[in-house]
């Protein structure tokens, strides 16, 4: 007999998801416990199980999945098939109607584009001290993107605004953002999206204490450090507005020890969640829950409750990092809602991290 833990392991399928299926009457377990209540399976329904996981992963509705697995067990092959190509041909109709829907949306995005396509002609000049940019750039970097497809987040934001300078990336599951007094510069706005291999290389220049300075002419930045310079092209996009998308809901603020929450979660418990449903992404995931003592704590397999959050562990870790202090707070609100992560002495840094859906 295998363990409902062993089960969930080997099929794809999670505990709560296993139980789930029972309580739907799709895949019983062979025998429960009756004074515990746990739940035990018979080795031949490991393949149900995963034929089931793999149904539910293709967006099937659980009244056929029903049907599939009643077949499957009976070998009534023109059943199963019926019922796949009928799951398909909805789910091709639908790709058709999103293709649709998408090219509409498309068309109303290139009625709103700002026609001019280059950075325009400002040109700007300011100094900030090179131990401040660098760990500007330190806590922002890890969250920039690399999707093909968005190339506006390839890179790291510097935005410009009198004698503030604040540097934002992002990848849409997270966002960091830090901000550092500047001087030499009190125009209008402006912004500028640094390539990512060229945000690489002015970190690398900002090894010292001095005053380094950024230049930006039209569509080139640059950064000198003595007599070392770094200069490039801005990518021709336009980022995120990221003062709205850090703009969260007060929430719960719990303040955690950097070291032992980073041990936590590399040896606690972790469950599969979706970084992205439709791009069929999957990431390790953890689920933390504050305590009524203001406490962070990790939920075990199938004891979270509906206030607790489930995250992206490495994204959480890598935030972590980047945050550089012994001490950092999270910040919680609804489980839907992303976590923020500040520091103690200084909440001009700040990363925030979209909560993950875990799989059924």
């Amino acid at each position: 007999m295998r363990s409902i833990g062993e089960m969930a392991r080997d099929s794809g399928l999670g505990v709560s998801a296993l139980r789930f299926y029972d309580r739907a009457g799709v895949l019983v377990p062979a025998w429960v416990d009756p004074v515990s209540g746990y739940r035990w399976y018979d080795p031949g329904q490991l393949e149900e199980a995963r034929l089931l996981a793999r149904l539910r992963r293709a967006g099937m509705p659980l009244a056929d999945v029903r049907m599939v697995l009643v077949g499957w067990s009976t070998a009534d092959t023109d059943l199963v098939r019926g019922l796949l190509q009928a799951h398909l041909r909805r789910l091709e109709r639908g790709l058709a109607d999103a293709h649709g829907e998408f090219s509409t949306l498309r068309a109303l995005l290139d009625e709103r584009e700002n026609p001019m396509t280059s950075l325009g002609t400002a040109t700007v000049e300011l100094s900030v001290p090179a131990p401040e940019l660098a760990a500007a750039l330190d806590a922002v970097r890890f969250a920039a993107g690399s999707d093909p497809d968005l190339p506006m987040l390839a890179g790291v934001l510097f935005d410009i605004e009198g004698a503030a300078l604040s540097v934002a990336a992002t990848d849409r599951y997270r966002m960091a953002v830090a901000r550092i007094a500047s001087t030499g510069y009190d125009g209008p706005r402006v912004q500028a999206i640094v390539p990512l291999p060229l945000a690489d290389a002015m970190r690398a220049l900002l090894d010292g204490e001095e005053q380094v300075r950024l230049a930006l002419d039209g569509d080139r930045v640059s950064l000198t450090a003595g007599d070392r310079q770094t200069a490039g092209r801005c990518l021709d996009h336009d980022f995120p507005d990221y003062r709205r998308l850090v703009q969260l809901p007060e929430g719960r603020r719990a303040v955690v020890g950097t070291a032992a929450l980073q041990e936590a979660l590399k040896s606690g418990p972790v469950r599969r969640g979706e970084l992205s449903k439709q791009d069929g992404e999957h990431c390790d995931v953890s689920v933390l829950r504050v305590v009524d003592d203001g406490t962070v704590t990790l939920c075990e397999d199938g004891d979270e409750g509906q206030d607790d959050v489930a995250v992206n562990r490495r994204f959480l870790l890598d935030a972590l990092t980047a945050g550089d202090r012994d001490e950092l707070i999270l910040e919680f609100g609804a489980p839907t809602a992303p976590i923020a992560i500040r520091r103690p002495d200084d909440e001009r840094a700040l990363s925030i991290l979209m909560p993950v859906r875990l799989e059924d």
